[in-house]
Parts: C-alpha cells; structure tokens; sequence
C-alpha cells in the first residue's frame, strides 16, 4: 500500500534524494524532512574546497534549501528538528525542535532513515581542545577558517590520511598558505588503495611541502610545554615525538549515526550499521534506511560493509522512493569507487584491492602498466601508474587502482563500469572507445591493461610483482634490466645487470638457463617483449610487473608518475 504520511529523517545525498523521488512519483503523499541541522541539503564532498577558498561562497555549498524544496516539490522542510525517538507501534517520530527545545509526535505511514555518520573522536587524551576541527559540515568548515583567521594560524597538523584528510592537506597548503604536517596510524595514506600506488601520493605530498609521520599513532594532544610555541596544541606521537599545531584537523574516518535505529529495536549489523534488505527495508517493514547508516554488501566479495560515499546514497534514495511507490527495485551493492585530487595528482579506486581479495580468500593476479593518457606524439601525454586485479581462472575484473596527472578519471569509469558489467579481461581488452590524439591512443590504457591481463591468462608471460624482487637477488636467479644505459643511470635496482632489449638477441650466451630470469625495463613494455624473445629461446623468465616505476615508488617513495 502507498504511504500517504512520508516522513524522512536526515536531508543531505539520501533523504533529499527520496522525497524528490517521491513527490515525483506521488502528488498527493504528504512528505516530511526532519533535519537536526540548518542545511538539508549541501555538498558534503566541496568542504575542504570551501576551507581553501576555490569555492567562494558558502552558499555554493547549499544545494537545495527549505524553500527551494517546498516551492518546487511540496516539501515540508523542518530543519533544527531532531528527531529523538521511534515509536514503531504507533508509527510515530518523537521530535524536539532547536534550538526552542519544544517537543511534538509526527505520525507516518512509511519512514526513511538518513541520518548518517559522524565524525569518529577515538578516547584521545584532548582530543577536544579549542583549535581541533571535523570537516563533516558547513558550520565545521566556517569556524576553521574563523580560527586560521583570528589567531593567524600558520602550522596546521592533519591527523588521518583519508580522503579528507588529503584533500585539507592540499588545501590548507596550496590555497591557504599554512604549513601543514600530516599524521597517520597506517603506513600509507589513502586505505583504499595497495601501497605501491599510495606511494605516488606521499611523494606528491612531501614535493610540496607536507611533511608525513606514516605508521604514527597519536597518543595525546597537549598543552604546549615551556618554549613550545601552539595555538592550539602539541599533538604528541606514540613514538615521543611532539608536533607543535596552531590548528588542527581531526580526519579520523567516521562512524554510522545508528543509535535511533538503535533505540528502537532495529537491526544493527556486525559492522555496526543498520541493517537492510536489498530493497533497503530495515527489520521493520515501515522503516527503510539509506546512506551512510547502512551497512551494504561488497559486490566483489559479497561482505556486508560500509560505504560512506554520496553516489550510492544519492542512488539508494531514489531505490526507496521507487519500492514505497509501487516499482520494485533492488540495490546491487557497492563497488566502492572513487577518487580524489592530490596537488597535481589525481588518484582512484574501483572494486576490491589486494588486502580485502586476501581477506576474503578470493584467487587473484595483479597487473601494472604506466601507459600514456593519450597518444605519445601528440604534446603533453602523461603517464597513468594503473592497475587491475582478476580472477586467474575466469579472467573476471576485481578491482582497479590509477594514479596520474591526467585521464585517470576516464579511464577509471571505464573500469568501473566494466567491473559493474561483470567484465572478464577480455572484455576489456576488446572495448571499443574514443580515439583522437589529444585523448587517447588507438589502444586505450583500458585495452592495454586488458591485453597485458590476456598475455598472463594465455601463458605468453609469467609476472613477479615488485614484492617478490628480494628473492630473485643472486646466486639463487638473476635480475635483467633492458633499458637503456641512459634510463639506467637515472637508478636501478640493486643487483640487476643491463642488458639493452636492442642488444639482447646477440647477448644471450651472457645469460644462464639453470636459473630464472626476472626482466625489468622502466615500464613494463619493453620487459615483455624480452620475455617473448628470451621463452623462445629456452630460457625461464619472468617479466617485473609495472618495472622499474613501480618498484621505484614502492620502495622509496616514487617519482612524478
């Protein structure tokens, strides 16, 4: 039956998004926002962009406003309205208005849950000190710049090296001039992402002036000792170590606002969101959820997760609105696909990495390859620092990962989507897209990283990735550079002897057949081709997957990709 009562709790990606479905598909549906806050509508994902100033204005920021909404779509908008409590049998909201503090019943027929995440504050000792900031809302993001303003900040300490994290790092530096030290508990920034690719980011970090602590847990934030200089204050290390901060960031990650649900009988998943069908009801068939609250199934590995991202919210949003309206539609689950500008960098994921394939037990094969982001003769190519993860035996499509300067947004939606098809490598090796010079190359990256995945599955050539390249240091094998003496002398991997893929072929008696080879260039290309030549004449090779780029980054940092 059609609810006539529509009562959405939360605004913001997923509740704005099913009451504008909603009335779409239903004139006469009296339709309720409660929002806590005094936006129901705003872009999240531009904070950071506001805090640095390339978005000018705060009202930018504010997609849609109580006004807007009621005017176009009939909404009834309440914003500072907190909704406290649940009465499932009454099919009631209890709602106390802010900041007047008068409380009402609101009744529904169907009610949506958005109401979703919040900063995560760990237990550390002052971790709430004045100069501490999230950047999770517009009024997060006006009080840093009043305080950078007011107390003429000039050092700033970003813990967490999430994609906020990252992002107030860049901006904070580029936009506000400030010194900025960014500390994380893992060894890489960026979880998302395998740590050869993430080492792209930190070398584009520290190039501009963002000093990193990796692996650095912090243990408390202090009051400046005597000689020590903070406004805001001294974030101390697990290790000892004391970072002196006129402001600091707290991008920690964040955690499902569930305690609604919670209350009120609801289920709460192992990851600790609620708990929803396919179609996105919860354990009530009155209720449904969306957003950051809820717990969704990995598409890869079929675990239930949690996905803090605006394009599924925004999605499951309008699947609610369709199932309350009479159209059956099912939520496939996330791909987690996303992506991020780092200075001059941008960097992406889509689908699974290698730390959650492992986890899940599932079979895989890695892939890198640093082709061109259009054709090499045409002015301005750049590299992409790309990989894909498959099934060995199906030749399925896992995950992918890209780091550059440019096309990595295009080339990363392609993988998305060939990832959402169920693509196998093939697939992908096969897809026919744009070509023009300044776009691309007849063969696409997207081809080329799916041909490469063919060579492996067909058995043409048999790869090593760059953490296999300590057992391959004689006597018990041997490492072949193939690149120029040139390229060579701009570094080399230790213990490897260079033997230019021009000279190999009169070269070969140098070689030994009684161990294996394992033959690196600068890309990966070039390696290929030596194993070709050197498998036909008898010899056991493997080609360094990614070469000398990818070993480079992975193992001191990187260079411009």
């Amino acid at each position: 039956m059609k609810p006539q009562r529509l009562v959405i709790v939360g605004g913001v990606a997923g509740g704005a998004s099913a009451a504008a479905r909603a009335r779409r598909l239903c004139e006469s549906c009296e339709i309720t926002i409660l929002e806590r806050g005094p936006h129901v509508s705003f872009a999240n994902c531009g904070l950071p962009y506001f805090v640095g100033g390339e978005i000018v204005r705060q009202d930018d920021l504010l997609l849609q406003t109580p006004e807007s909404l009621r005017a176009r779509f009939n909404l009834d908008v309440r914003v500072r309205s907190e909704v406290t409590a649940i009465d499932r049998a009454r099919r009631e909201v209890h709602v106390r208005e802010l900041p007047s503090g008068r409380e009402y019943d609101l009744p529904y027929d169907a009610l949506v849950l958005s109401t979703g995440a919040g900063p995560l504050l760990p237990p550390i000792p002052g971790i709430e000190r004045a100069g501490h900031f999230t950047v999770h809302t517009v009024p997060d993001v006006e009080r840093i710049r009043t305080w950078i303003r007011d107390c003429k900040a000039c050092r700033a300490v970003i813990v967490g090296g999430g994609f906020i994290g990252l992002e107030m790092a860049e901006q904070l530096v580029r936009h506000g001039g400030l010194s900025v030290q960014l500390v994380q508990s893992l060894p890489q920034v960026m979880g998302p992402l395998d740590p050869e690719m993430a080492a792209w980011l930190h070398r584009e970090l520290e190039a501009h002036g963002v000093e990193l602590f990796l692996g650095s847990p912090v243990a408390a934030f202090e009051t400046p000792a005597p000689g020590e200089s903070a406004r805001a204050s001294v974030v101390v290390l697990a290790d000892g170590r004391r970072l002196p901060a006129d402001t600091v960031v707290l991008s920690l990650g964040v955690r499902p606002r569930v305690q609604l649900a919670r209350d009120a009988g609801l289920e709460i998943g192992s990851r600790g969101g609620i708990r929803v069908s396919e179609h996105l009801q919860t354990s009530d068939p009155h209720i449904w959820a969306v957003g950051d609250a809820i717990e969704v199934r990995d598409a890869i590995t079929g675990a239930w997760s949690l996905m803090a991202l605006a394009g599924p919210a925004n999605r499951q949003g309008r699947i609610v609105a369709d199932n309350l309206f009479g159209r059956a539609s099912a939520y496939r689950g996330s791909w987690g696909t996303a992506i991020l500008r780092v200075f001059d960098l941008t960097a992406g994921c889509t689908g699974a990495n290698e730390k959650t394939l492992r986890a899940a037990g599932i079979s895989y094969q890695a892939l890198h390859l640093h082709p061109g982001s259009h054709a090499g003769y045409y002015p301005g190519a750049e590299p992409i620092a790309l990989k894909i993860l498959f099934a060995p035996d199906t030749g399925r499509l896992l995950g992918a990962q890209a780091v550059g300067r440019d096309g990595v947004d295009k080339r990363l939606d392609v993988l998305a989507t060939a990832l959402q098809a169920g693509m196998t490598v093939d697939d992908v090796a096969g897809l026919e897209l744009a070509y023009a010079p300044p776009f691309g190359s007849a063969k696409d990256p997207v081809n080329l990283v799916g041909m490469a995945a063919q060579n492996v599955r067909t058995g043409d050539v048999t790869t090593a990735q760059w953490s296999d390249v300590p057992s391959y240091v004689p006597p018990g094998s041997m490492i072949l550079d193939v690149r120029r003496r040139e390229e060579r002398e701009k570094g080399f991997i230790p213990g490897s002897v260079s033997i230019p893929l021009d000279e190999l072929r009169g070269r070969l008696a140098e070689l030994p057949k009684d161990r294996e080879i394992l033959v690196s260039c600068q890309t990966g290309q070039r390696a290929y081709f030596a194993c070709r030549l050197l498998t036909q004449h008898g010899f056991r090779v493997r080609n360094l997957s990614g070469a000398w780029r990818t070993w480079d980054a992975a193992t001191r940092g990187g260079r411009k990709p």
